[in-house]
């Protein structure tokens, strides 16, 4: 805090501050309370600026709340109190600062998580997620998905539950990512392609009866695995800070993409927006799952990327084609294979770009691999064939999380902790 903002401080920020050693955590003066009915609308907002990093002092998340510093506090407090948040009233100046700092905010490590779930075609996980994105503990990953969605995400939400008795943490939510358009309100599984469940499988109905049967009185949601990556990454990764954030990753099978826009999944009217998977990149080319030829999906996936290889795909293709590029991209036949898959890659990023002109491109998957490896071949692909493109503004990164639909599983979990904390930890 400089001079100016010292001498502007008022007598209850003086007295919050004198009091704050002499509490125990969660006790108000009646000054407080006050000031934190005023502010309580603030809460979620509030823990939603320490969730994403956007607040990291009481000074900052004062600023965007548009409140006064002592509204702030008493809502960092209750935040705190809630077992949310941590409020360091006495951090150290920097090296050559004049004044007090402001208190620094962080999210509690030991509080509460939620379970994330995420079901692909080579397999499933479950984890614990606490706010902040951050991975409490993960469990081993199975690699067999059978038939019945009933069954694996019983035992996805049995492993889960497991680390929850391990852990002992409270669980305040459950969120399942899947590889399939899930359409809203309904939460059935259109077209899960790339495991063998029958189209229009209610997923977000069985996990939460699965989830209930757990024992655990805590609400569950399922979405598509693309989608929560992006929202995940807009949150907390590459994608902070980009307004139409485009998001194009092949999952274990398959392509999948997804759109933020002012931090919000542009889903559409039904769940069901931005198929990117299905985009013609090579006319006449291997035979898609939905009945065309020559889509994204079948041609710059792992399984694409081994058969320019002449390799049988495997049970792991995903983990094989990324070792593949990663060890030996300088053998030709694998250098060739990562040339015509970039080329295949960067005609459909250079047609969505003409079409929904994001501000910035993140790549998950194998396709975050190629990008790695030939980085400069596919923008220049992607600038030869677009009109926005060409002026050289549209960022093509990497994803940063490398469990991006996990932890986007968790956000959707999260987002009732984050609209009203109050209701949910105490409700």
């Amino acid at each position: 805090m400089n001079g100016k903002e010292a001498a502007a401080r008022t007598p209850d920020d003086a007295r919050v501050d004198g009091a704050a050693a002499g509490r125990t955590r969660g006790e108000r003066t009646p000054g407080e309370r006050t000031r934190l009915e005023r502010g309580r609308g603030a809460l979620g907002p509030a823990l939603e600026l320490v969730h994403t990093g956007r607040a990291p002092t009481r000074a900052v998340l004062t600023s965007a709340l548009g409140v006064t510093r002592a509204t702030a506090g008493a809502v960092a407090a209750e935040l705190e109190s809630l077992g949310l948040i941590r409020v360091d009233a006495r951090p150290a100046a920097p090296a050559g600062s004049h004044g007090r700092p402001s208190h620094r905010l962080a999210l509690d490590p030991e509080g509460p998580v939620v379970l994330a779930a995420q079901v692909h075609a080579d397999g499933y996980r479950a984890a614990l997620v606490g706010l902040g994105g951050r991975l409490v503990a993960t469990s081993p990953g199975c690699e067999m998905v059978g038939a019945d969605p009933a069954d694996v995400l019983g035992s996805v939400v049995a492993a889960g539950l497991a680390l929850l008795r391990e852990t002992g943490r409270r669980c305040v939510g459950a969120g399942l990512a899947v590889p399939s358009a899930v359409a809203e309100p309904e939460g059935t599984a259109l077209n899960p392609l790339h495991v063998a469940w029958p189209a229009g499988a209610p997923v977000r109905d069985i996990f939460a009866a699965q989830v209930r049967a757990a024992g655990l009185d805590v609400p569950a949601f399922a979405g598509n695995d693309i989608n929560l990556m992006a929202l995940a990454e807009h949150r907390h990764g590459a994608g902070r800070g980009a307004r139409h954030l485009l998001v194009v990753a092949t999952g274990h099978r398959g392509v999948g993409g997804a759109l933020v826009v002012d931090g919000r999944p542009h889903t559409g009217s039904s769940g069901l927006a931005l198929e990117v998977g299905h985009l013609v990149v090579r006319p006449g080319g291997h035979p898609c799952y939905c009945g065309s030829r020559g889509c994204l999906d079948v041609e710059t996936d792992p399984r694409a990327f081994l058969l320019a290889l002449g390799r049988t795909p495997g049970d792991s293709q995903l983990r094989e084609a990324q070792d593949l590029v990663t060890a030996h991209g300088e053998d030709p036949a694998v250098r060739a294979a990562v040339e015509t898959l970039t080329d295949r890659l960067g005609l459909g990023l250079a047609g969505l770009v003409n079409i929904l002109n994001p501000d910035r491109i993140l790549l998950g998957g194998l396709h975050r691999t190629l990008l790695t490896a030939a980085p400069e071949r596919l923008h220049a692909v992607v600038a030869d064939r677009s009109l926005w493109g060409r002026s050289g503004s549209v960022p093509v990164l990497a994803t940063a999380l490398d469990r991006g639909s996990l932890v986007g599983a968790a956000e959707l979990a999260w987002q009732p902790v984050l609209d009203d904390p109050l209701a949910v930890l105490n409700g």
